[in-house]
């Protein structure tokens, strides 16, 4: 049955909701190409790995092996000057050569500059210390961090920036060179520290008077200038003035610094052991 128009229209208004009703156009669109089409998001580049740092001229201190529990001291460490690799196993000093190449690095046979006898424990940081470079063959940094890779790429140990940073740092000292081209160590009964203030200023004890005196550092170089000290005698323990004198002597001496872990050594320009100390709790 043919229904009158105004009936279809209200049909068609009833079952779509729509304002106005007109014939379906079922034909496809004539020009397909002419719709829209999404620009497609391009992925961002992605970032290449960064190289690590250059070696050379930079100073660790171990900080992890796997499996193992470092003591807190002494610390192993590793320098790499002049095309060497040189520092203390934490026993003792050793030196060695390296070769390092887009993050390959191969150590050479170590050689013991000093030859100490330690306690167990530290000895088995030393010969833990000297399996690992023997094992290293690449390497990566990360900020402080510097971390050795054996063959598989498995990591066997971390290191962290050792800081040449000598002001807030105190230090009791362990050998003065006496003037006549020998390095002894300090008189039984005295005690020799080294406090560098962050105001340029270090103090101390000079073994039986205390001392003060201005210094400059930066980066290995290091001045001392004139001490001012406190005008006691001490007759006990024998000695004791002459390794005062010698002491105060040998710091207007020093051209240079170089830590390893907790050891300090203060050289002179021509390379000449001045004073040596050991770090302490400020």
């Amino acid at each position: 049955m043919n229904l009158p128009r105004p009936a279809l229209g209200a049909a068609c208004l009833a079952a779509l909701g729509l304002a106005a009703c007109g014939p379906m156009n079922t034909n496809p669109p004539s020009n397909p190409g002419a719709l829209p089409v999404l620009a497609q998001a391009s992925a961002p580049p992605m970032a290449l790995p960064q190289p690590p740092r250059p070696l050379e001229g930079t100073a660790w201190t171990l900080a992890w092996v796997p499996g193992f529990e470092l003591p807190a001291s002494p610390l192993a460490t590793l320098r790499f000057e002049a095309g060497r690799a040189v520092g203390t196993d934490s026993c003792n000093r050793y030196s060695t050569t390296f070769k390092a190449s887009d993050g390959s690095l191969a150590f050479g046979a170590k050689t013991a500059a000093t030859l100490m006898a330690c306690a167990p424990e530290v000895m088995q940081v030393a010969n833990a210390f000297g399996a690992l470079l023997y094992d290293t063959r690449s390497y990566s940094t990360e900020f402080d961090t510097l971390t050795l890779y054996a063959a598989a790429g498995t990591p066997i140990a971390r290191l962290k920036a050792q800081s040449d940073r000598l002001a807030g740092t105190s230090w009791q000292v362990t050998g003065v060179n006496n003037g006549r081209q020998a390095v002894t160590g300090v008189i039984a009964g005295t005690v020799l520290t080294m406090v560098f203030g962050a105001d340029g200023r270090m103090s101390g004890s000079s073994g039986c008077n205390t001392y003060s005196a201005p210094y400059t550092a930066e980066g290995r170089g290091i001045h001392v200038g004139p001490p001012a000290a406190t005008r006691k005698a001490c007759a006990q323990p024998e000695g004791a003035m002459a390794q005062e004198a010698a002491f105060l002597a040998a710091l207007g001496t020093v051209a240079t610094q170089q830590r390893e872990g907790d050891w300090l050594e203060l050289r002179t320009t021509d390379g000449a052991l001045a004073v040596s100390a050991r770090r302490t709790t400020p």
